[in-house]
């Protein structure tokens, strides 16, 4: 008996989404060890923990394809790519990483809006208001690193934004979240 509920093509696309999610988590531990190594232990810590977010997508997207009957397919994950060369850089390719896994993302809500595999486009809900937070707290980072002079922010500022990063929650305030007494 066929107990398979995802089409071939939306199988390939969740395991392909899965493998991005594990690439990430490889970008985000590359670029922890690179803060680690430049001694701020802070915005490392902020990494290693979403690092370890990314993983817990990619075994979202895993158990999902599981639980629905179709084959999980593991395959090779892409190395992270070069070190960043500064802290503004870092999360500059974080924001990009962002961006790029938002389009993937959404590209899978499409799919499967056309294929009418609303189990599916329910699942990847989560993942919609996920990457909206992901994407509105990079900007943030970048925004703080940005006043503190960017490419050029000094030693003392990037210091504060160290211990900052330390205890800095691990999501961000959504627009649909706002209101007039909590702006």
């Amino acid at each position: 008996m066929e107990t398979n509920r995802l089409s071939p093509t939306l199988a390939a696309t969740l395991n392909a989404q899965m493998t991005n999610e594990a690439h990430n988590s490889q970008i985000y531990l590359a670029y922890a060890s690179w803060a680690d190594d430049k001694g701020y232990g802070g915005i490392a810590n902020f990494l290693f923990r979403h690092a370890n977010e990314e993983r817990n997508h990619m075994m979202k997207f895993l158990e999902y394809i599981l639980k629905r009957g179709a084959k999980v397919v593991i395959t090779e994950i892409p190395g992270p790519g070069a070190d960043p060369v500064s802290v503004n850089d870092c999360f500059e390719k974080v924001f990009k990483y962002e961006v790029e896994n938002t389009t993937k993302i959404y590209d899978i809500v499409n799919m499967s809006m056309a294929e009418k595999d609303w189990a599916t486009w329910n699942f990847l809900q989560w993942f919609v208001k996920e990457q909206t937070e992901e994407e509105t707290l990079a900007l943030g980072l970048l925004d703080k690193i940005k006043v503190a002079g960017g490419e050029n922010a000094k030693d003392d500022a990037l210091y504060v934004l160290d211990k900052e990063l330390a205890t800095t929650p691990d999501d961000a305030t959504l627009a649909q979240d706002v209101t007039v007494e909590k702006p």
